[in-house]
């Protein structure tokens, strides 16, 4: 059986949706069968890190139209296997960018966003248990906007970024406690953008274990070409790159988990 993965943060800036994509394409050239999914409506970026084409035929659609009941999920997803992963099967359910779109989404009230719930929690059997599909990942908006709770709702499994700010800290100590743990949440910690040496980094660890609840799951070193190179940059070409030896060492994790 397949699993549901939000990628979730307190703040913004953490690397999340940098993450989503990364981790997506090391499973999908796993030859596992992957689908990627924005739900940062704010601030939509996977249809600019895949330089796809807007939807322009009925049998294509935003993730948008899916939400609000106007199409199937498979009209929702594009498919670019072959053209960014050489194995296995990568669709992607794009959040429109367009400004209308994100004033849209926005405006929303808490009752379309609970049927919005509904046919999320629904990926569960059309994309794991009907399409086969290994991992469903959802790179959720930061903080606690609708569309970012019903990621966590829908998700097996919460993969929870920070960075060592300590505003971010301390607000993601009490998501832990009044968020994930409220909804009885697998959840993982990833420390990302870390500037420290490998002992201090092993010491950071040990504190927060004491800390926070969730399982640190793995420090990721702050590096200048990951920064230089952007939010939605793909490592994947640059498997001997430190980031891609530390993502493929979470990846491997979160499957023994």
């Amino acid at each position: 059986m397949g699993r549901i993965i939000a990628l979730h943060s307190y703040k913004g800036g953490t690397g999340r949706t940098l993450l989503s994509i990364n981790l997506a394409m090391i499973y999908a050239n796993q030859g596992k069968g992957v689908c990627l999914i924005d739900l940062d409506f704010r601030s939509p970026s996977l249809y600019h890190a895949f330089k796809t084409s807007a939807p322009q035929r009925r049998s294509s659609y935003w993730f948008n139209d899916y939400l609000k009941g106007d199409v199937e999920i498979q009209n929702a997803l594009v498919d670019v296997t072959g053209k960014y992963v050489e194995k296995g099967k990568l669709l992607l359910g794009l959040a429109n960018p367009s400004t209308e779109a994100i004033r849209d989404i926005e405006s929303m009230d808490r009752r379309w966003h609970m049927r919005a719930l509904g046919r999320i929690l629904s990926l569960k059997t059309s994309l794991i248990q009907d399409m086969g599909l290994d991992y469903v990942i959802l790179d959720a908006s930061s903080g606690l906007s609708f569309s970012a709770i019903n990621a966590i709702v829908s998700a097996d499994l919460v993969l929870v970024l920070m960075t060592t700010d300590p505003s971010g800290v301390k607000g993601t100590w009490r998501m832990t406690h009044e968020l994930y743990e409220l909804f009885d949440k697998k959840t993982f910690l990833i420390m990302n953008r870390v500037l420290m040496a490998s002992t201090a980094q092993r010491a950071l660890a040990k504190r927060l274990k004491k800390t926070h609840n969730p399982f640190v799951l793995d420090i990721i070193p702050c590096l200048c070409d990951v920064l230089e190179a952007g939010g939605t940059h793909m490592f994947t070409a640059q498997p001997d790159h430190p980031f891609m030896k530390k993502l493929e060492i979470i990846a491997a994790r979160i499957e023994s988990s």
